[in-house]
């Protein structure tokens, strides 16, 4: 399918050259703030013990944070590229401090579902504001530094369980406190890029006909890309949301391991999201978002649906090729939208970033319900199909430059 979708994204005012002690900065961050988020699914079999929960009160958790962020990110987008806010990403993190210290001192369930929306809450705030101040220092670089900052995040995402596997599981609950000081230190940093993004004058965006908020209609092709790229989020959402919220209590479950070898493996499976993520980059520069959409969702669906029925060194094996897979499908996605819809990069990035935490949070809350009337492995046997959904990115436009 080809058409012309809209015009390339002009460069943001403020910065002609790449800022990249920004951008190395701002990665950082994400790696500080995903590693602080990750901590809570991998501390889901201590607290379902210690509460004595079940998987559908694990997975309402998942949506206390998930569904919170994907509501607001796109608010939070939207009103930051009207008036920006150099210091939200600060206000943000510190809104992440205080669910991370109400989880660390959490006696009731009700206190740890209002934990998990705090720092949903902190993780609406911090990334559609950070992906602009991001794309401002990329002096046109976008796709390079979209993939680094996708990185920096998915590599605290796949520290996170390790370190809860290393402190949390022989600490208990109350040691997640020990990690109110990386918050901290994110803190302080992005007080340190809030500076910078002040001293650059950031102007408020004014919306391109045709983009979204934009006067003029969208282009029946790029309603239909933008509904076709929805769809494609929702399948790699929901069977990411499986093995980040269920992984462990399926190799607990299944092949008899301990609650820190369950964390080990998760911390594996996301570090091959990690370098998954890293060559889907390289790869998307030379042959296109479009075939990276394409590979990473469709090319998972053989090894998807064989895990369900291995032992455990394949299913080891297995989920580290759908993690690598798979793990390049949001940052192409999120150019080829920024791409698709020209003119405020805030809201676009909140939209698809919502969208990714809250079909995550739907279906984890759906995947808990199930495992709880069936069993865990009836769940894989059946997210095994998902990545089919991948055969719809034939209608995604050629968007040429």
């Amino acid at each position: 399918m080809r058409t012309t979708a809209a015009a390339p994204a002009t460069s943001l005012p403020g910065v002609r050259e790449a800022a990249y002690p920004i951008v190395a900065a701002l990665c950082f961050a994400h790696f500080l703030n995903d590693m602080t988020q990750a901590l809570l699914p991998a501390i889901y079999p201590i607290i379902k013990q210690t509460y004595a929960l079940d998987f559908g009160q694990i997975g309402l958790l998942t949506l206390a944070f998930q569904f919170t962020a994907s509501l607001l990110q796109p608010v939070v987008g939207m009103i930051t590229d009207r008036h920006p806010m150099p210091y939200s990403l600060t206000a943000g993190m510190g809104s992440t401090l205080v669910g991370l210290m109400l989880l660390a001192t959490a006696s009731s369930y009700g206190m740890l579902f209002i934990g998990a929306m705090l720092i949903g809450f902190g993780s609406s705030v911090f990334h559609p504001e950070a992906v602009r101040m991001a794309r401002m220092a990329a002096g046109g670089r976008h796709g390079l530094v979209q993939s680094l900052f996708q990185v920096g995040g998915q590599s605290g995402s796949a520290l996170g369980p390790l370190l809860a596997a290393i402190i949390v599981a022989p600490f208990g609950q109350h040691s997640l406190a020990w990690f109110s000081s990386v918050v901290l230190v994110a803190m302080v940093l992005l007080t340190w890029v809030g500076r910078w993004y002040a001293a650059q004058g950031p102007k408020r965006a004014t919306a391109k006909a045709g983009s979204l908020g934009g006067g003029a209609k969208l282009a029946p092709g790029v309603i239909l890309a933008v509904m076709v790229l929805f769809v494609l989020m929702f399948s790699k959402s929901a069977y990411t949301a499986s093995l980040t919220s269920y992984y462990t209590f399926y190799l607990i479950d299944r092949f008899q391991v301990s609650v820190q070898t369950s964390q080990l493996l998760l911390f594996v499976f996301l570090i091959a999201q990690v370098v998954g993520a890293l060559i889907g980059g390289y790869l998307g520069d030379r042959i296109g978002r479009r075939a990276i959409i394409w590979i990473s969702i469709l090319g998972a669906l053989p090894f998807t649906l064989i895990l369900p029925w291995v032992n455990l060194g394949w299913t080891i094996a297995l989920t580290i090729l759908i993690g690598g897979i798979m793990s390049s499908a949001f940052p192409a996605i999120l150019v080829y939208a920024l791409e698709l819809l020209p003119g405020n990069v805030g809201m676009t990035a909140g939209l698809f970033y919502g969208v990714t935490f809250g079909l995550g949070a739907l279906s984890a809350a759906a995947l808990g319900q199930i495992a709880d009337w069936t069993s865990i492995e009836t769940v894989y046997q059946m997210c095994a199909f998902l990545p089919l959904i991948g055969l719809l990115a034939w209608f995604l436009p050629k968007i040429e430059a």
